[in-house]
């Protein structure tokens, strides 16, 4: 009796085990099914987003041409040696050992066969395995000929270990119109508005001065996307050559400059290593042909990343290289300023006319024992002057007696009209507006004295004062200075001209333009002329000097300054000119404008003065 129950309780024991076998049996099925059937295509969603990374293509940058088609700012590529980890994965190199220590290895075997120096960090390399393990790590950048040579040849004891191109900017021209071009930087991974997010961004070029800043949108082009499939563990592991494009880059657009290379370089060998700036228009349409500033630099330090030593001895050169003093640099003009005098006093309509003449007996009286000395004072002054003969000698007491006649707000709405006070907006960064005095913060005779001779609290710029010099030169029409002529279209890269800004229109008198231009001949040609010195052959230059101190007093330093137009009867070109440390505009600047004139002669006779044409 007591083995039969023994052997019920046994029987019933194992069918208890196997009914519990069975429905934990029958729940993983079901289990399985929910999984695999009912809800697959969640968790494969799910998978396809933890092991798919978006990388970021940034598009080929767009080059910088001169109005001739003469490169400026380009591409090359440069050739990097680059590891990557899941192929070293695949070959069983990154185990259990740390995988920096691993890639460290790999970086000093390569450095003893290519004779090339170790120049990443492990403290880089583990920064890399950590944010950006699917991409290749580059151990050098830009290397030459000859380790690549070697590599390839060695490719065998190198697994894992390739070339990998990247584009870089280059520069064609050196520092040819370096202020003008400007110069790239890296770009922060940053994603741009309605641009979809990346998990990763190759490196991208971004403008950082000049028109590489002004159009960087345009010459970036559209980015695309390349889609990567990577492991648990974060290491990339599609099939070798597989990649999957999520949207192909596209390049970016050509700009073509108004620049004329070879104006900028006669331009830049005239000014020489002069301190200073100059500005060469087409007054027919304010094109820009020219734009100088001195001292210069090289874009092309740039493009692979500047040292920081080398960003130091740039930016804290007190000569300031990397200021573009032909926009972003203002100075008190001097006598140039006296052509805006001429045509505020003769448009104003009370009476002045190009007959009205002024003693000069050496100095302008401010009041009392005040005077204004004119720069002829040794000589007992200029004696009595109409207003064509006071610009060609550039009487100071002469100006002083007409804007006292006149009234400082004529020459303050005629200044402002002509765009000084404002900014030129040429299509270059940080132009500065300069300063016209209010009428109300001229409180005294000697305030207003100073204003008309182009001293006190008046700043221009070169490229406002080439400006104005245009407007003159074609009779009133005042065009709006402009460095880009066309834009490349992205389907056929034919390109797409610019249309002209409508010009403001002065509306001069006759006598105006009489008075003011023939002043300006009289400059040049005539026997006691201030700019006798800019007579050139091949054109007739009219222009006018003009000299302003600057610095501490007791040092005496003075800016020599000259605009000038030619040819006279049909101007195609208006010159600015300042530099520093000048005897005067007359005689250092003058024969500066001379050389440049008949550069530009000899250029449209076919004789030419750079590489440009």
């Amino acid at each position: 009796m007591a083995t039969s129950d023994t052997s019920d309780r046994e029987m019933l024991r194992s069918y208890l085990v196997l009914a519990g076998m069975a429905a934990a049996f029958l729940f993983l099925v079901v289990s399985l099914w929910g999984i695999q059937v009912a809800h697959g295509s969640e968790y494969e969603q799910d998978l396809r987003r933890q092991s798919i990374r978006r990388v970021r293509l940034p598009g080929g940058r767009g080059r910088i041409l001169d109005r001739n088609g003469v490169c400026l700012a380009d591409n090359r590529s440069s050739y990097c040696i680059a590891i990557y980890l899941e192929e070293l994965r695949q070959l069983g190199q990154i185990g259990r050992r740390n995988v920096t220590n691993v890639v460290y290895d790999v970086v000093c075997d390569l450095s003893d066969a290519l004779g090339l120096p170790v120049v990443v960090t492990k403290g880089q390399i583990s920064d890399h395995i950590r944010k950006r393990s699917p991409l290749p790590f580059l151990a050098w950048r830009d290397v030459g000929k000859k380790a690549v040579a070697i590599l390839k040849e060695g490719t065998r004891r190198f697994p894992g270990v390739d070339i990998y191109v990247e584009p870089v900017r280059v520069y064609p021209q050196g520092e040819v119109a370096a202020h003008i071009i400007g110069y790239v930087g890296r770009a922060q991974s940053v994603p741009a508005e309605n641009e979809v997010s990346y998990h990763y961004y190759l490196p991208e070029m971004e403008g950082r001065r000049g028109i590489e800043k002004t159009q960087d949108s345009l010459l970036r082009g559209r980015a695309g996307g390349l889609l990567l499939r990577v492991d648990a563990s974060g290491y990339k592991y599609d099939l070798p050559g597989h990649r999957e494009v999520m949207l192909d880059p596209v390049s970016g657009a050509d700009i073509r400059l108004t620049l004329d290379v070879g104006i900028q370089r006669l331009a830049e060998r005239v000014l020489g290593d002069r301190i200073g700036a100059m500005v060469v228009l087409d007054p027919r349409n304010g094109d820009i042909l020219a734009m100088v500033s001195r001292p210069t630099f090289d874009p092309g330090w740039f493009a692979n990343g500047i040292s920081q030593a080398d960003w130091s001895r740039l930016s804290e050169d007190e000569n300031a290289p990397l200021l573009n003093r032909a926009v972003s640099a203002s100075y008190p003009p001097g006598s140039i300023f006296k052509l805006v005098d001429v045509i505020a006093a003769l448009e104003q309509g009370s009476g002045i006319t190009g007959s009205t003449a002024f003693q000069c007996p050496g100095y302008y009286s401010l009041g009392g024992k005040a005077q204004l000395r004119c720069w002829n004072w040794q000589h007992g002054g200029h004696g009595l002057l109409a207003m064509r003969e006071s610009l060609e000698q550039s009487c100071n007491t002469y100006f002083c007696s007409l804007v006292a006649k006149c009234g400082y707000r004529e020459v303050y709405k005629t200044a402002v009209t002509l765009g000084l006070g404002s900014k030129p907006g040429c299509g270059i960064d940080a132009e500065r507006a300069g300063q016209i005095p209010a009428v109300r913060s001229l409180v005294s005779k000697g305030d207003v004295a100073n204003v008309s001779i182009g001293q006190g609290a008046l700043q221009v710029t070169p490229l406002q004062m080439a400006v104005v010099t245009a407007t003159i030169a074609n009779g009133g029409h005042h065009y709006r200075a402009r460095l880009v002529d066309a834009v490349s279209r992205p389907d056929d890269r034919t390109f797409r001209t610019m249309p002209l800004s409508r010009p403001k229109e002065m509306n001069w008198s006759r006598e105006t333009l009489d008075v003011v231009r023939g002043g300006m001949y009289d400059v040049v040609h005539a026997r006691r002329g201030t700019g006798r010195r800019a007579n050139a052959d091949g054109f007739d230059v009219a222009g006018k000097t003009g000299s302003a101190e600057y610095g501490r007093k007791e040092d005496r330093k003075k800016r020599g300054w000259m605009v000038a137009f030619a040819p006279y009867s049909n101007p195609r070109y208006a010159v600015a000119m300042v530099t520093d440390e000048a005897v005067s505009g007359g005689i250092t600047v003058a024969p500066m404008i001379k050389e440049l004139i008949e550069g530009i002669a000899q250029i449209e006779n076919g004789m030419t003065a750079g590489t440009g044409r």
